[in-house]
């Protein structure tokens, strides 16, 4: 068996900067503390078109700050609505909410109408959407006559349903008697309309109870339609009908069920129209008559259907497009086919839009003689009006502003005064809706604040990030300057992020990072700064791990756990045993850094968990134990112990019996306890189930017993060896019946359907029954709803489905069982949810803040929780990359998907590549699936500093130049702005002369440098350039030609006579050598070769001198990492004298996996080691670019 041994790690750190960096953003740096004159700002009202119950007292929610504290007003219908009048009408103390009480005498109806409340100070006013007053109406349905529907076989039949209409519209659906929903299919289904459409009859159809429905969600009440009777004649029963009426000699028959071709019963005709609102639902319909039954598809006519967006419903009847925009308006097509034919129905579609913001106006605090200006930018189809209020006042009759001047959708402030402070409503309405924003101008002249507690400590696990809080208030808006230390220099540089509600963000915090950080904030009415503490601790590690350990039974066994921690936090030690508490027993032994269990026995087998926990992070690490037998001791032998016998019952009770036996033989290991165990031979023969267990000097034991069962009971020996054989059965004891003692477990109410609650239990087990004839009495009614419980006796199974519900609402849920003699106890009430169905909206203002190159931090609202319909699971965002703005070359798009868990608003996006352009939309999920997806917000990486150029090549050397030629960088991040090129001569004994630095227009590719030393060696340093900073750089050596005179002194020693003489006499006196050796050998002879080679070691195989040029030299790694070493003799580039981009120094190429290296076959390695890279110069101006905070980040995903 193979150790096993896991390691876990937990930074609790990192989980709670995001918690702080997530409270900053919260709060902006601009708003107003409340103890500063503001002027009115609406905090709360009620929805625009609001459906009130006529039961219950109107509430219509009007809230505001400001300083000083407002005043509240309303108008209904566009008059003063004087509250003090209407004896039924009161407005909640300090706030404008009204209270309309409708319980005491009240009719709602009498309040219809349009409310808008007005918030003042003596700063300004400020105006609530207009909330549209209805009372909700679920009117009976009227009372017709309905006549029996006789049709055909094969025909189509379509029930008209024609719901009363109510505020809201009501739900449809159609049930029989019995309260089930009726079944539906391709061949039967329910319309947009309510109408329940049938594309062709079958004799099953036949029926007296096809009830609708209609479900008025507000007032949480259903109107039922008389049941609609349908009876189907098939062919066979028309036959017999008029054989009866008819002579022999007549000639009759029904013709048989006719196959026909599709004809569509709804919409008619061959064309429609369809307008809906952008952001909405479009819901098209198609149903078809036809034999057989006919299959709907769709079509975009010119284009496709929108992809993600795009749902059919009601077996492909519907076609459903959620969050619709212009860009969906066209013919859509529906085609109903069947063998004998098609038809078909084109709708055409145009899709308006009610306003939508592009950029609201937001608060403007400014000082006195600053300058500002109010934005309204607004979208619809057709284009909306924008128009101005001041202090809810048309501007056009407003008084007058001298330092305000509006220009359309702007207001511009110039020179401001206090005066000039105001609440300034922007209108945007069409014929589909309207936009209202209330937005102020606060004049004010206010000295910095830091509202950040002074000194508060921070404390991160190193290398993790480090948020440092400095929320601030000032007007003019205050500078803010972080320095490390109380007299420290400005912190600067890629190492820091800064944001604008003044955080200071430490990506990656080391130990040096540890310090006092000053935050300074400056405006010029003064300066106020504020120190924190930043504690940078160790990570807790576990140096000496538990290991795996293999224990015979009954001896001592050991685990170790030796922490390393900071100092400054306390650890605490927790040991577990699968997952779980140790068990409470004197034998376990916790100490300060083992665990050690004494006589250990099989039940101690598995796997301990050590876990270290501090108040910054937390590790753990598990290992398995193995309990085998201890070896048999030749004196004794130790056995389990033989079974029980002469099991005898006395003292028969209806719940209980005394049950005795005889113990067997304990084979030298004392009996520790008796197992107990019944057989049920009534509901499960065969089975044995647990009963009790007794210590092993005990031999009776009293059992409780459940009614209605065949009780059999056996007796199980136990010693420290094991368990006996089970003993026989003792005789049978049947118990009487009774109610149930216990109702079902685990009850539990989740929809499987948007419409539908699926409420499940575990069954009881027969035995558990108490008697025949088990049931179950199912009840629910809605939570929060003051409904009657609705109830249902099922048969003995295990789920009940609810039909008809609404969308995700909570319902109280109970499930009692029952049987032939009466009910169990009243059961307890569980809490359970309808179906969930995808969410209706998404997230709205959504906005991206570049921080660096590599790294981007997206902003969402949350979505309402009413429109998410299910439990919300988080939000994704969808990325995706557009363009490189240095190529403005387009590429496959790849989009990637990161998922923020809960209800986060807002999430990093790492790894992006700098200098591009990207694309974001983000997307609510929930249980069912993802929601809409956001408008695509685009927004562009900032420059980055180049890869290394793609290669360099050196050419054409003569006595005093060389030719260098290069490739752009593969990645240059930016526009190039140039290339930097250093070289330094080589001498004989290898040190690096003086460096020279050369820079290159970046529309160069090639470089002639003259005026060199003839016969030299040299090195290259090359690197790219952007307006961020230098990339890495790739090196290259070349050599200069020699004198032309010296390189006519050298000969070549190969073409010399004396030398082709010398070898060929060389090669003959060999060739002699191996015939007389040979010839010895075959008389039997020695030849002393050993002897030889140890006298005369062969001087072919001694190493070369460096100088003769033939081999180079070895070098280990170690040698090639030196600091600005040159190359040696042996080392050499490529033929063609290329330098590729160097790979990491762990790639396969060092080690010889390229042309130059090969394995044998035995798996040794054959060739040379490839040098490693070389560094940049000393003199070199090191610059590359920022580390990528993605594994910093990643605690904020």
């Amino acid at each position: 068996m193979q150790p096993k041994v896991m390691m876990k790690k937990k930074n609790i750190s990192a989980s709670k900067a995001s918690l702080i960096l997530f409270l900053c953003q919260i709060v902006s740096a601009l708003d107003v503390p409340l103890d500063l004159l503001q002027p009115p700002t609406i905090t709360q009202q009620s929805p625009k078109d609001y459906i009130v119950d006529p039961r219950e007292n109107i509430v219509i929610q009007c809230e505001a700050k400001g300083k000083p504290p407002p005043s509240f007003s309303w108008t209904r219908n566009g008059t003063h609505f004087d509250i003090d009048k209407d004896a039924l009408v009161t407005m909640k103390p300090n706030s404008g909410t009204l209270v309309i009480n409708i319980m005491n005498g009240g009719k709602a109806e009498a309040y219809e109408g349009v409310y808008q409340c007005t918030a003042r100070n003596e700063r300004g006013a400020a105006i609530s959407n207009n909330i549209v007053i209805r009372p909700s109406r679920s009117p009976l349905w009227t009372k017709e006559k309905l006549e029996p529907n006789q049709v055909r076989e094969g025909d189509s039949l379509v029930l008209h349903c024609r719901p009363p209409v109510g505020l809201p519209p009501p739900i449809i659906f159609w049930m029989d008697n019995a309260f089930q929903r009726l079944p539906q299919s391709e061949r039967v289904s329910q319309g947009l309309n309510g109408d329940l459409y049938f594309s062709n009859v079958q004799p099953e159809d036949t029926r007296e109870d096809y009830i609708c429905y209609a479900r008025f969600n507000h007032t949480q009440t259903i109107q039922q339609k008389q049941p609609i009777s349908v009876k189907v004649f098939s062919m066979d029963s028309l036959n017999d009908t008029i054989a009866a009426n008819l002579s022999d000699t007549d000639i009759y028959g029904a013709k048989p069920v006719t196959e026909r071709q599709p004809v569509l019963l709804t919409p008619t005709g061959s064309t429609s129209t369809k307008v809906e609102l952008r952001g909405n639902v479009l819901l098209l319909e198609c149903i078809a008559a036809g034999l057989p039954t006919p299959v709907i598809r769709w079509i975009k006519e010119g284009g496709e259907l929108p992809a993600n967006r795009t749902f059919f419903e009601n077996f492909k009847k519907t076609l459903k497009i959620i969050d619709v925009s212009e860009a969906d308006s066209g013919n859509y097509k529906c085609i109903a086919r069947n063998t004998l034919g098609s038809a078909h129905h084109v709708i055409s579609v145009t899709v308006k839009a009610a306003p939508y913001w592009i950029t609201a106006p937001r608060n403007l605090v400014l000082s006195p003689g600053e300058d500002g200006m109010l934005i309204c930018r607004a979208n619809g189809n057709p284009k909306p009006d924008i128009s101005w209020l001041a202090n809810g006042v048309p501007i056009a009759i407003a008084p007058e502003d001298p330092s305000r001047k509006v220009d359309g959708d702007t207001i511009i402030f110039s020179h401001v005064q206090e005066r000039s402070s105001a609440v300034y409503q922007c209108n945007a309405s069409n014929e589909y809706g309207y936009l209202l924003a209330n937005a102020f101008v606060n004049v004010l002249a206010e000295p910095p604040r830091i509202l950040t507690p002074a000194n508060k400590l921070y404390q991160v696990i190193a290398d993790s990030p480090a948020l440092l809080d400095c929320a601030y208030f000032g007007s003019p808006k205050p500078e803010i300057e972080w320095f490390k230390g109380v007299k420290g220099s400005i912190l600067r540089g890629n190492e820091y992020v800064f944001h604008d509600n003044g955080t200071l963000e430490i990506p990656v915090a080391q130990k040096d990072s540890t310090g006092t950080y000053t935050c300074v904030a400056r405006n010029e009415l003064g300066k106020i700064q504020n120190e924190v503490q930043l504690e940078v601790k160790d990570p807790t590690m576990i140096i000496k791990q538990p290991e795996y350990k293999v224990i015979q039974r009954y001896g001592q066994v050991s685990f170790e756990c030796i922490i390393k921690h900071d100092s400054t936090l306390l650890p605490t030690v927790i040991w577990l045993k699968d997952n779980d508490e140790l068990p409470d027993d004197e034998r376990f032994l916790v100490g300060k850094d083992n665990l050690t269990i004494m006589n250990v026995t099989d039940k101690d087998d598995g796997t301990y968990t050590c876990i270290v926990n501090t108040t910054l992070d937390s590790v753990s690490a598990s290992a398995v134990l193995t309990v085998v037998a201890a070896p048999p001791t030749p004196a004794i032998i130790y056995a389990r112990p033989n079974p029980p016998f002469d099991l005898e019952l006395t003292g028969q009770l209806e719940r209980s019996v005394e049950l005795s036996w005889v113990p067997g033989d304990e084979n030298n290991s004392p009996i520790t306890n008796f197992v107990i165990e019944f057989e049920d031979g009534l509901h499960e023969p065969g089975v044995w189930h647990y009963q009790t267990e007794v210590p092993g000097t005990q031999t009776t034991v009293q059992l409780k017993l459940s009614p209605y069962v065949s009780y059999s009971f056996r007796v199980i020996a136990v010693n420290e060896i094991g368990r006996s054989q089970p003993s026989e059965p003792s005789e049978q004891y049947l118990t009487k019946s009774a109610n149930p003692d216990e109702n079902p477990s685990n009850v539990q109410g989740i929809g499987s359907e948007p419409d539908n609650l699926v409420i499940t239990w575990e069954s009881l087990r027969g035995f558990q029954s108490n008697g025949p004839g088990l049931q179950y009495k199912v009840s629910w009614r809605q939570k929060d709803v003051d409904d009657e419980w609705t109830s249902v006796i099922v048969a003995n199974v295990s789920k009940y489905i609810v039909s008809g519900t609404p969308t995700f609402v909570p319902y109280e849920i109970k499930v009692q069982a029952l049987n032939d003699l009466g009910y169990a106890p009243e059961p307890l009430e569980v809490i359970g949810h309808s179906g969930e169905d995808l969410p209706m909206v998404a997230p709205g203002n959504v906005q991206v803040h570049v921080i660096n190159s590599t790294l981007a931090k997206v902003h969402w609202d949350p979505v309402p929780l009413k429109t998410v319909r299910g439990h919300l699971q988080g939000y994704k965002v969808y990325y995706w990359k557009v363009q490189s703005l240095s190529r403005r070359s387009r590429r496959h798009v790849e989009k990637k998907i990161l998922t923020f868990r809960g209800n986060k608003t807002f999430g990093m996006l790492p790894g992006l590549e700098p200098y591009s352009s990207y694309k974001l939309n983000v997307r609510v999920v929930n249980g069912k699936g993802e929601g809409p997806a956001s408008p695509d917000k685009v927004f562009k990486t900032p420059e980055g500093v180049p890869s290394s150029p793609s290669f360099l090549k050196i050419t054409n050397p003569t006595l005093d130049s060389l030719t260098l030629e290069w490739g752009s960088p593969t990645h240059p991040n930016g526009v190039l702005t140039s290339y930097i090129l250093k070289f330094q001569p080589i001498n004989n004994t290898h040190e690096l002369g003086p460096l020279v630095e050369i820079r290159i227009p970046a529309n160069e590719s090639s470089l002639i440098l003259k005026n060199l030393n003839y016969s030299t060696r040299y090195k290259f340093y090359f690197n790219a350039q952007t307006s961020v900073g230098s990339g890495s750089q790739i090196t290259e050596e070349a050599v200069t030609i020699m004198d032309e005179a010296m390189a006519s002194r050298q000969v070549d020693i190969a073409t010399q006579g004396w030398f082709i003489g010398l070898m060929c006499a060389v090669a003959l006196l060999i060739l002699i050598l191996l015939i007389v050796c040979f010839i010895r050998r075959n008389k039997g002879g020695k030849y002393p070769v050993k002897e030889k080679e140890d006298a005369h070691a062969d001087p072919e195989i001694q190493p070369m001198k460096e100088d003769d040029g033939t081999f180079g030299e070895y070098r280990s790694l170690e040698s090639d990492a030196e600091d600005h070493k040159p190359l040696k003799k042996g080392s050499r580039t490529p033929s063609d004298r290329t330098v590729k981009k160097e790979d990491s120094d762990d790639s396969l190429v060092d080690y010889g996996e390229g042309v130059n290296g090969q394995f044998n076959e035995d798996g040794s390695f054959i060739g040379q080691y490839s040098g490693k890279k070389e560094k940049e110069p000393a003199e070199g101006n090191e610059s590359s670019e920022a580390p990528s905070p993605v594994n910093a980040m990643n605690s904020f995903v």
